[in-house]
């Protein structure tokens, strides 16, 4: 196999209307208010019920959708694969609306709770300044400022106890077992679920069909490499059989995992070879955004993504030896240029 194989490349389902996907799994399509419009979730019949993969965001319209489905569908528990909004956003919501406990990594939970709080070097200010650090200029900082907690509005409500999962858990969902994969990069402790009976994996956001995941450095642990965490991360799938199915949390499902994690490291590295020829003289993370994000102008949510993308590259191109610091103590700007 040379290109990605689509299952359903012709059909996709309605927003909140669940198709199966494989035997006893359905796909769940629900609505985002941004550019990135819809988040896959995915349900797992679990004796009389359903296991629910993910929630969606907090929004009106995806909680009319839930709404309806409770008159079709019982949900038995919740499992989700990471802090994000469009995956946990709904989970508070939901055990207090339908009583089902929820199923997650402890850094997961952890990281929902500091965030939503704003907490530390969790809060918007901390943000703000680390892409000072890395050249931001002030108009921007100040839309990052003014937008607030925004974290807070997807996630109002997060669930005041979990069942904590654990890497390579075998959990029991219906028929099935379902062994939890940890991953890193995109988020501090991501969980997909593989089910080697039905050669199956849902995968969150570590792996997605047609766009790269962000892989971002956060304020709360400046110099971490999350580059590194998500590529060494990605090799876990290479030990899944070809046959495969993915359902990704983002695109169609598809099957070619080891294909696509091609791609992804060919990918990242050729962002990493943009990176080297642009700081022949030493430049910021700020000034390297036109440059890995050739989308015009970014709007205040897709520059948080891309500035914690552009410093986690060069965090990894530094931790290689390829990259040199410059810190200048006086204005606070650390810049970066090439051995």
């Amino acid at each position: 196999m040379s290109e990605l194989h689509y299952p359903y490349a012709r059909t996709v389902p309605e927003f909140g209307e669940p198709m199966e996907a494989a035997p006893g799994i359905k796909w769940l399509r629900m609505p985002l208010p941004f550019a990135l419009d819809h988040v896959n979730l995915w349900m797992i019949k679990d004796g009389d019920g359903w296991c629910q993969v993910d929630t969606g965001l907090t929004w009106h319209r995806i909680k009319a959708i839930w709404k309806k489905l409770f008159e079709t569908h019982r949900l038995t528990r919740q499992i989700v694969t990471h802090y994000h909004p469009d995956h946990v956003g709904l989970a508070g919501w939901l055990q207090q609306e339908r009583g089902i406990e929820l199923w997650m990594t402890q850094g997961e939970y952890l990281t929902a709770q500091a965030v939503a709080e704003g907490s530390g070097s969790y809060s918007v200010d901390a943000m703000v300044e680390l892409f000072r650090h890395h050249g931001l200029d002030r108009k921007r900082l100040d839309a990052l400022k003014l937008r607030g907690n925004a974290y807070r509005a997807g996630v109002p409500l997060i669930p005041p106890y979990f069942h904590r999962l654990f890497d390579n858990q075998v959990i029991r969902i219906g028929e099935h077992d379902w062994r939890v994969i940890v991953g890193y990069g995109h988020a501090v402790e991501h969980a997909a679920f593989y089910c080697e009976a039905l050669k199956v994996l849902i995968s969150g956001d570590m792996l997605l069909p047609s766009i790269s995941t962000n892989i971002p450095v956060m304020a709360s642990n400046q110099r971490d490499n999350p580059l590194k965490h998500y590529l060494d991360s990605l090799q876990r799938y290479r030990e899944l059989p070809e046959d495969t199915l993915v359902l990704p949390c983002h695109g169609r499902p598809f099957v070619g995992a080891h294909i696509r994690v091609d791609y992804l490291e060919a990918h990242h590295r050729n962002r990493c070879n943009m990176v080297l020829d642009a700081v022949q003289a030493p430049r910021t993370a700020c000034e390297l955004l036109p440059i890995l994000f050739d989308w015009g102008e970014l709007d205040t949510h897709q520059l948080m993504f891309a500035m914690g993308e552009a410093i986690a590259h060069l965090n990894y191109l530094e931790e290689q030896g390829r990259l040199i610091r410059l810190e200048d103590e006086l204005a606070g700007i650390v810049r970066f240029q090439t051995v």
